[in-house]
């Protein structure tokens, strides 16, 4: 008897995140599976190629495999894979540690503490969870409150979930979680009622731009304006940069644009170049020096593989190839090309009522009423060589840094043209 299919196994066995699971067991569904991948292209098994046009869900930074990220992780096997961060430490997470830390060396306060954990959530859930402690621990237990946006999205743990103010994330844990006054803007923000002000714990933001809502960008100058709030009312800043960190604004991190330093940066997705599951919680002495003390001071929070040392080795590739091929410079003729291929597809195709950029981060808006038309365009578009998904009607695109100036227009055209085919 013939060995069953990689489909029929996925349909038997695979529950996939964020997926209708009846949908995709359909008989007539066909799961694309990738098979390989190289800079800023993916394969399937029926040799097809695409551009990855979501880096693979907003993780990959300089493309797929990558030689220095690969020659890091093989010299790391050689030596160490994996061991505990509870009472034992490692070369190879501790030189990240110190490299994460180098970014904020120089501003008031220094992000000179890293604490590590696996994904964005658990990113979140850290800072939440630190914030909530500190102030039990510097007398303020009043303080176990959180503000956060309208149409945030933090994560999906008890807590980062309980931060994110989207119903279809929110709703099954709505009674569950912390306690969150959500705001739209910063004059609903001012007018929050003294006794929340009291009793708030941290304000936490996903900075210049919004992912899950759909690419939503802040005003400029909004995040220095809430820098200098929360100070006003002794409240702690937490900034979300899972989805930002790492060049995707234009700067290593979306907060350099306002000269802005928070109280506790998260980051994830982009740390290991896209390579490896690994999150860091970023903060300042002044946090740190509040859990010193006797056990029960202690931050008892972590997961068995924080500080894994090949996660941190592919993160400090990461880390060295921005220096070694100056990406940075490099990425900011592409993010102009990019805004030029946006204006130009506004204009010219009319099912397009809107786009948003921040850097390499489009949002395209579809001038459609039916939820389901920009998942309709994400599939059409593969059939022009792009892979993205949508965020219901707003379709996403953030290709990988190394992507080219060809690719690029390749991937608007791919657009443009499932654009028409789904809606003409």
């Amino acid at each position: 008897m013939a060995s069953p299919s990689l489909t029929d196994l996925d349909k038997s066995h695979f529950w996939h995140p964020f997926t209708q699971m009846q949908d995709w067991c359909a008989p007539d569904h066909e799961p694309l599976i990738i098979k390989s991948g190289q800079g800023a292209i993916l394969t399937d098994t029926k040799n097809n190629e695409y551009l990855d046009g979501n880096s693979s869900i907003w993780t990959n930074i300089h493309g797929h495999n990558h030689p220095a990220i690969n020659e890091a992780l093989k010299k790391q096997l050689a030596r160490l894979s994996h061991t505990s961060a509870l009472g034992l430490t490692n070369p190879t997470a501790i030189k990240l540690a110190a490299k994460l830390a180098s970014f904020f060396a120089d501003t008031t306060p220094a992000l000179n503490k890293v604490f590590f954990s696996d994904n964005g959530s658990t990113a979140i859930e850290c800072a939440v969870r630190m914030a909530l402690q500190f102030h039990q621990q510097t007398d303020q237990p009043h303080r176990n409150q959180f503000i956060t946006f309208t149409n945030a999205y933090h994560g999906d743990t008890l807590g980062a979930a309980s931060l994110g103010a989207i119903a279809t994330f929110r709703n099954p844990i709505e009674n569950l979680g912390l306690t969150v006054s959500s705001v739209k803007n910063m004059d609903q923000l001012r007018d929050l009622p003294d006794e929340t002000l009291q009793n708030t714990a941290a304000l936490a933001i996903e900075p210049l731009i919004q992912g899950a809502a759909g690419m939503q960008t802040w005003p400029p100058g909004m995040l220095a304006h809430l820098r200098q709030w929360c100070d006003h009312h002794d409240i702690l800043l937490i900034l979300d940069e899972v989805m930002t960190g790492f060049g995707r604004t234009g700067k290593m991190f979306a907060c350099q644009h306002e000269y802005v330093v928070p109280d506790f940066l998260c980051l994830a997705k982009g740390l290991t170049g896209g390579y490896l599951p690994l999150a860091a919680t970023l903060t300042s002495q002044k946090i740190f020096d509040a859990f010193l003390g006797d056990s029960q001071k202690t931050f008892f929070y972590g997961h068995s593989y924080c500080g894994n040392p090949l996660a941190a080795a592919a993160a400090l590739a990461n880390i060295q190839i921005f220096e070694d091929e100056k990406t940075l410079t490099q990425l900011q003729p592409k993010i102009t090309l990019l805004t030029q291929l946006l204006d130009h597809l506004k204009d010219n195709n009319p099912h397009v009522a809107a786009v948003r950029q921040c850097g390499f981060i489009a949002g395209i808006d579809i001038a459609h009423d039916h939820p389901q038309t920009g998942a309709q365009i994400c599939l059409e578009a593969r059939n022009h060589g792009l892979l993205t998904r949508p965020v219901l009607n707003t379709l996403v695109l953030m290709p990988p840094l190394c992507t080219t100036d060809d690719q690029l227009q390749s991937a608007l055209l791919a657009l443009n043209n499932a654009t028409h085919s789904c809606l003409s």
